[in-house]
Order: structure tokens, then sequence, then C-alpha cells
């Protein structure tokens, strides 16, 4: 039987899971750090808070668990707004990352907003792997902070 992937909002009682999502897309980054597991974990906590507390500032905004067959792999976060979509984060924890969960997921946005006349646009630091997802999906560079491309793919 095919693996089902569904989305419920995000609660209180996730926090520990989300932050385990967070931890796990910065272990190849704090590898060369040099540091012991207990200040990588002191600084990934302290980094996970700002960064939920940052996302809750999204105006018009889910925040979802992704779930396959009822277990929690991952996060999305979309700001559904007026003129676009915009992916705020999407992260699977690495056993669920390559097996087409993330796929899917973009391309369920990616149909919502263009059937809405919307571009959908997402951050995706310069180093990421899924750079080569967006781009297979549509997505553009349309801009460069220094660390991230604004990706965008219009309707």
């Amino acid at each position: 039987m095919a693996a089902r992937t569904t989305l419920r909002p995000i609660t209180d009682d996730d926090l520990g899971f989300l932050y385990r999502v967070y931890a796990s897309t910065r272990e190849e980054e704090l590898a060369a750090t040099g540091w012991s597991e207990e200040q990588k974990d002191a600084f990934l906590r302290q980094q996970f808070e700002a960064q939920h507390r940052f996302y809750q500032d999204y105006e018009d905004s889910r925040f979802d668990v992704i779930l396959v067959d009822n277990e929690p792999v991952g996060r999305l976060y979309v700001a559904r707004r007026s003129d676009v979509l915009h992916v705020i984060d999407i992260a699977l924890l690495p056993a669920h990352r390559r097996g087409g969960i993330g796929s899917a997921l973009m391309r369920e946005l990616l149909a919502e907003a263009h059937a809405a006349g919307k571009p959908v646009r997402i951050y995706v630091e310069k180093n990421n792997p899924a750079l080569a997802l967006y781009e297979r999906l549509g997505f553009r560079r349309a801009g460069d902070t220094g660390v991230y491309y604004l990706m965008e793919c219009l309707p």
C-alpha cells in the first residue's frame, strides 16, 4: 500500500518534533564547527526558538506538520496572500528526504497558486540541494540576498 501524506496544523505539543526537524537541516553545517554536542544543541535551540517566533509574524499563514501514514515527518509553513503564495519553510526529517514527499507537496502548492493566478515564492539557501528540485518544478531565481536565493514560479 502506498504511503498517504497529509497535513495538520502544528500545536504546542509539536515543538519538540519541530525542533528535531529544524536541527536535522543544520547537521551538515554544524559538523564543521568542532563544537561539542551540548554546544550544538544550545545553539540550535536558540536559533529554532528565534526562527519559530519570527515565522509567527507572517500574515495569512498556515503552519503544518507533514504526516505520512499519520506519522510526523516534517513541516510545511505557507503564507497565502492575495498576490502570492509564499512557502515560508518546507523541511523533512532525513529519512524522508528524496522520496517524493516534498515534490508532491510543492506540486500541490503550485497547482493551488497557479489556479488562482498567483506566483509561488520561496527563499532557498544557496547550498541547499533542493535548489535542483525547485528548478525542475519551474522555479527561477528572482533575487539574491547573499545567503539565499529568492525562487519564484509564475503561473
